[in-house]
């Protein structure tokens, strides 16, 4: 494949980026408080507000106007004449705004287009300040004063046309005070005041007559009442005593006639409680005998049922364990025909097992018999070869050789002698003569052992071993001659410290 093949799918992504930039360069969202003005292509602008929408780029403007509140604080700055020549300072306050009309907005694009807020409010609180100044004109001091909202409607129908032509709305217009210079407002509110506070004596000294004659009237009102009330009492009460004396006598007959009833009554209730209650012991007698017999039957049957419940129980008790013994057996059975079953093949396998063993180790011990006769054979062959060297040798020795053994023995055989006395930590001695101590008659047993183990090799041998030891000293090689027998027929005589072997007959 070569490049030119992919030359259509590049031109492709090429123009799907660059119309991918231009959507995302064009893309614009005006919020609720702005106002987008796009303007180039078309004769008419188009707005946008609080929503999305598409800028061509480099073809078509984007421009924002501010829709927010816009706060004017609107004096005037000299005093102004009333229609009644007074002269007053009115201070008020505005709030504007950008109106959201399309009508009114492209006005608004063409007078204050990239403008800011304040360049806004300061031809907005021009226009106002005129209009506050005309309608001071047309009207009278009292009536401003008195009618602040009738003033603010003045003003605010007078300020809309000037306001709108420039693409404005007035959302308030409040007025805060009116100044005057030669206190008539002040005087105006002397002269209430004082009608108010005319009128409110008037009205309280009425009040206060009225207060009196009223007062005057309810006491003698009050009076003849409390005089009628306290002849009405008496005559009531005397009417309320007589009343009582009859309803006393009456309560008296009435009383007798009650407590004699009453006794006549308690008579027969006596009467009637006692034969009631002599009914009531028989009934109760009649009750009780009638409620153990019936009690004697309820054990009898209860009685009855728990034995023949608890037959029945023992009965199915009786029942379930054997039941559960003949199950227990089955299972007990099937237990041991399966371990019997387990023990006979686990015997077969072992005793395959052993049978392997026992041919492995047949097999280990004949091979372990074939090698140890081949090693016994050898050893065999080996040390009787060593024997017969050693009776070779052994046959070459002669006395002199065994002499020779048995002098290079001579140290071990004095150390195991005096191997008893190093094995003594500490020794008493009791006794001894004056002219010799027990230490020096235990060192003297070591010679003493010594010779007797010289003597006991020549009976034994033959062989001399103080001569031989003696050969070799000073004194026998200078001063003494010292003659060695029973090696071999061999004499040896020391003489003068030279040696001279001599051969003996014997």
């Amino acid at each position: 494949m070569y490049l030119e093949d992919f030359v259509p799918a590049i031109l492709v992504i090429v123009i799907l980026a660059v119309v991918v930039a231009l959507f995302a360069a064009g893309y614009v969202k005006a919020p609720p408080d702005m106002a987008f003005i796009i303007s180039g292509i078309k004769k008419k602008s188009k707005v946008v507000i609080g929503k999305a929408s598409i800028r061509i780029p480099f073809f078509e403007r984007l421009d924002k106007l501010n829709l927010r509140l816009i706060p004017i604080d609107v004096k005037t700055s000299n005093a102004v004449p009333t229609a009644d020549y007074i002269n007053i300072n009115v201070d008020a306050t505005v709030n504007v705004k950008i109106s959201n009309d399309p009508e009114k907005l492209r006005l608004a694009a063409e007078n204050f287009l990239n403008k800011n807020t304040e360049y806004i409010a300061g031809v907005a609180r021009e226009v106002l300040e005129g209009n506050v100044r005309e309608i001071v004109g047309k009207m009278k001091l009292e009536e401003m004063v008195s009618d602040r909202q009738k003033f603010a409607n003045l003003v605010k129908e007078n300020a809309e046309p000037d306001l709108a032509a420039m693409g404005l709305d007035i959302i308030s217009f409040n007025v805060q005070n009116f100044v005057d210079g030669n206190e008539v407002i002040e005087n105006l509110g002397i002269d209430n005041i004082v009608k108010i506070k005319k009128a409110a004596a008037i009205a309280r000294a009425e009040s206060e007559r009225d207060i009196k004659v009223a007062q005057a009237s309810a006491d003698k009102e009050s009076n003849d009442a409390a005089v009628a009330a306290q002849t009405e009492i008496a005559k009531k009460q005397n009417e309320l005593a007589i009343k009582r004396s009859e309803l006393q006598r009456e309560a008296d007959t009435k009383k007798a006639m009650a407590d004699a009833a009453y006794e006549i009554q308690k008579e027969e209730q006596r009467k009637t409680i006692e034969i009631t209650t002599a009914n009531a012991d028989i009934a109760r007698q009649e009750r009780e005998i009638e409620l153990k017999q019936k009690e004697v039957a309820v054990k009898e049957q209860a009685l009855e049922a728990e034995i023949k419940k608890q037959a029945e129980a023992d009965k199915y008790a009786a029942q379930q364990r054997a039941d559960a013994a003949l199950y227990q057996r089955q299972k007990e059975a099937e237990a041991r025909q399966f371990e019997a079953q387990r023990e006979a093949e686990a015997r077969k396998a072992q005793a395959e097992a052993e049978r392997f063993s026992k041919e492995q180790e047949a097999a280990g011990i004949r091979a372990v018999g074939e090698a140890e006769a081949s090693a016994i054979q050898a050893k065999g062959i080996a040390e009787a070869e060593a024997m017969e060297k050693k009776a070779e040798a052994y046959a070459k020795y002669n006395k002199a050789a065994v002499a020779e053994m048995m002098i290079k023995v001579l140290p071990d055989i004095a150390g195991k002698v005096a191997e008893p006395l190093s094995q003594i930590d500490k020794i008493t001695i009791i006794g001894g003569s004056d002219s010799s101590n027990g230490v020096k008659q235990v060192a003297d047993n070591v010679p003493v052992v010594m010779a007797k183990v010289f003597e006991s090799m020549k009976e034994a041998t033959g062989i001399d071993m103080a001569q031989i030891i003696n050969a070799d000293t000073y004194d026998a090689q200078v001063n003494r001659n010292i003659q060695l027998s029973g090696l071999d027929g061999v004499n040896v005589v020391v003489k003068n410290g030279e040696n001279a072997p001599q051969e003996s007959g014997q």
